[in-house]
This record gives C-alpha cells, sequence and structure tokens, in this order.
C-alpha cells in the first residue's frame, strides 16, 4: 500500500530578539526599505530562512505598498515581488512573508487544499478590500471559505490605534467592526476586530488571533511607538510529508 501524501502547515511570527541590526532597528529586522544596514537585513533573513530550514530562495518576500495586489508564488525567488500585498501558493516548501510593525499581518491556509496565502492588512489595504480579494483567490485556487484556517498575527489594538474622529468613520464604512474607543477616551480602530468580521461573513469561522499589542509591547516592533523602526515577520508555509 502506497502512503498516502501529508501537508502540515507551520506558522511563524518573530520578534525584535535575535537579530545583527543596530539600534533603532534592534535587532531581528526584516525590512530592507525602514534605512537599516542591509548588510544587517540579509543577515536576519538568512538566519530567519535558516531557522525554519528552508534555502533563502524559498523563503518569499513582499514590496508591500499599502495595496491590494495579490501574487501567485509558483517557485522559488530571489526578489522579492514588487508592489504586492499578499502572496498565495499550492507549493509546498515555500515561505510566504509578510512584514509589518502596527498593522495586520494575515496567514490563511486551507489545508485539505493545500493553498496557504500571507495578507499585509494595514489600514488603507484593509479598507480598500485585500481580504476578499484574497479569500477569492483561494477559492479559485481550490480552497472552501469553511475550511480555512486565519490567523490574525500581533498588530495595533483598539486601545491603542488612535486616529481622528472622521478617519475612524469612514474605515468603519468600509470594514464594519473596526471603530472603537482609545484607553485615552478617544477616536481609535481595531484593524483585528474588522477583519475577523470581514472574514467570518466571507464562512472562514476558524479565526485565531496573537492578542499583543505592537503599540504596548517592546518584544515587538511598532512604528507608531517609535520611528524609525524594524518590521516583524509572519511567515506560513506547507510542509508535504506522508501518513
Amino acid at each position: 500500500m502506497t502512503a498516502a501524501p501529508v501537508l502540515t502547515v507551520r506558522r511563524v511570527v518573530t520578534t525584535r530578539a535575535g537579530g545583527f541590526s543596530a539600534p533603532p532597528y534592534d535587532s531581528f529586522n526584516l525590512g530592507d526599505h525602514v534605512g537599516d544596514d542591509p548588510e544587517a537585513v540579509r543577515r536576519n533573513r538568512a538566519r530567519l530562512a535558516d531557522t525554519l530550514g528552508l534555502p533563502a530562495d524559498h523563503v518569499i518576500w513582499m514590496e508591500q505598498i499599502h495595496g491590494r495586489t495579490i501574487a501567485t508564488v509558483d517557485g522559488p525567488r530571489t526578489e522579492p515581488f514588487p508592489g504586492t500585498d499578499a502572496l498565495i501558493t499550492t507549493r509546498p516548501g515555500l515561505a510566504l512573508v509578510v512584514l509589518s510593525a502596527d498593522c495586520v499581518p494575515l496567514l490563511l491556509s486551507d489545508d485539505e487544499a493545500g493553498v496557504v496565502a500571507a495578507v499585509h492588512a494595514g489600514r488603507v489595504g484593509a479598507r480598500i478590500g485585500i481580504v476578499p480579494r484574497v479569500l477569492e483567490a483561494m477559492v479559485a485556487a481550490g480552497a472552501r471559505p469553511d475550511r480555512i484556517g486565519a490567523l490574525l498575527g500581533p498588530a495595533a489594538s483598539g486601545r491603542q490605534y488612535e486616529v481622528p474622529a472622521a478617519m475612524r468613520a469612514d474605515v468603519e464604512a468600509h470594514l464594519p467592526g473596526s471603530a472603537t474607543t482609545t484607553v485615552r477616551g478617544t477616536p481609535g480602530l481595531d484593524l483585528r476586530a474588522g477583519i475577523r468580521r470581514q472574514l467570518t461573513a466571507a464562512g472562514v469561522t476558524a479565526v485565531a488571533e496573537d492578542p499583543r499589542c505592537t503599540i504596548e509591547d517592546t518584544a515587538l516592533f511598532s512604528h507608531r511607538r517609535g520611528a524609525p523602526t524594524g518590521r516583524l515577520g509572519s511567515v506560513i508555509w506547507m510542509e508535504s510529508g506522508t501518513a
């Protein structure tokens, strides 16, 4: 009897610790666009790939622009996908990375269909609908919403993410459930709450959330708490094996 192939989905979220970058990017900064020493970023990215047990060209990066462009990853790659805020693949062994420092990193998978995605869902991208577009792309690749699992990574919390009242109202109109009031009694946004509601409305019921607030937790990078700063990586990939 031939052993049946089995896919295991892995997810990793990095912190500030364990890298080569000097302050204010100390020390495991994975962003190559924030003013850090390029050699330090290269070494940090190489360390991430080594820790994941993958060749460097199997760790796939994006040049994130707060848009809603999606790229399909079908093989190893040495350069980031330009102008992209979501990656999707059906290929085991390719790790998709989303960078963040207050925006919401969203990792999605249909383990049965063998489809995974990594999404950069900041205020602008979430407002203009990147999440529904990614779900549509996953379904086109064979996924089903009721089988998709989602992880909302560490991000600015509604307790701390202060915005003007007009901006809160605008985002709430496009991403219902995101309006909140901060601990200071000022208008705020909870993008993870809005995205969770959006996922649930689309039929995704298995939604997990990393509760950490990037603004509050000094083990994480936060652009709002102290710019310039580095970027965290949230990573998803599939490993193939046999049962």
